[in-house]
């Protein structure tokens, strides 16, 4: 499964092959716990010319950010290159559904649970996740990387909701299937409950 998902995403990208490849190195680098290498690779893919990679540099960025933003407190200061992600995924995505429109949810959902904020932050990963689960059933680019409901489960685990992260995860595991952070996320979610 995850070397179909590893040429879909190349082949649904006009990049070129260089970049292709950091696009594959940062999809393999986005099961580690930590986003930073996936999101660096990304970054450098957008760099060399493949222009669908900067939505998801720019996603793994903003979820980095926000989850030092909830380590730091949430103090408004620690948000501020949250919300500049979601500035620019919003100027990319034009308001069109799409990956930046996706991305740009989920990252608002993750502010929201940088501070805790429990409904706002299920409010967003529903609105994500339905856009999410509509672009992949019509064949569609969705969220870049991470699907939505992969980053649902890993909030829900952050906020201490363990049924929701668990729900997430069973439902994960059926969209993008076993990847190592779907295994790990339920483990966590059933070590947890």
């Amino acid at each position: 499964m995850g070397a179909l998902v590893l040429f879909l995403m190349a082949a649904q990208m006009p990049c070129p092959p260089e970049a292709r490849a950091l696009v594959s190195q940062a999809v393999a680098r986005a099961q580690e716990p930590d986003l930073s290498t996936a999101a660096d690779a990304l970054r450098d893919a957008a760099s060399r010319g493949c222009a669908e990679a900067e939505v998801g540099a720019i996603y793994l960025r903003g979820l980095i950010d926000a989850k030092e933003a909830f380590r730091q407190g949430a103090p408004p200061e620690s948000l501020l290159p949250v919300h500049s992600a979601i500035g620019s995924l919003e100027r990319l995505g034009q308001g069109r559904p799409g990956p930046a429109e996706v991305a740009r949810l989920v990252l608002h959902a993750a502010a929201a649970a940088a501070q805790s904020e429990r409904d706002e932050m299920a409010l967003y990963l529903d609105q994500a996740e339905r856009i999410d689960n509509l672009l992949r059933a019509s064949g569609q680019p969705a969220a870049p990387v991470l699907s939505a409901v992969e980053i649902s489960g890993e909030l829900w685990l952050q906020v201490h909701r363990y049924e929701d992260a668990h729900a997430a995860f069973t439902r994960a595991a059926s969209l993008v299937g076993m990847t190592p952070r779907v295994v790990a996320g339920l483990a966590r979610a059933a070590a947890a409950r």
